[in-house]
């Protein structure tokens, strides 16, 4: 008598790729901050004293996006 187990492809895989997706996220942003504290380290400090936060999210996107366009003009 064999047993067959059939795998179903449904939530649990999505739910395990969307965490995939939100960890690298959050691994991106991560990474930008660190390089943006050791780039723009004013930027940062004037962010944190003040609690205002759009001017590290500009600067965030803006070194995001920079680094796109030089990834994408390498390949």
């Amino acid at each position: 008598m064999d047993v067959q187990i059939q795998r179903q492809s449904g939530l649990g895989s999505f739910s395990f790729s969307l965490v995939g997706i939100v960890g690298l996220l959050a691994l991106i942003v991560a990474g930008a901050t660190v390089w943006l504290l050791l780039t723009d380290p004013v930027t940062v400090a004037e962010s944190v004293e003040t609690g205002e936060v759009s001017p590290l999210v500009q600067s965030l996107a803006g070194s995001i996006y920079e680094a796109l366009v030089r990834l994408l003009k390498y390949l």
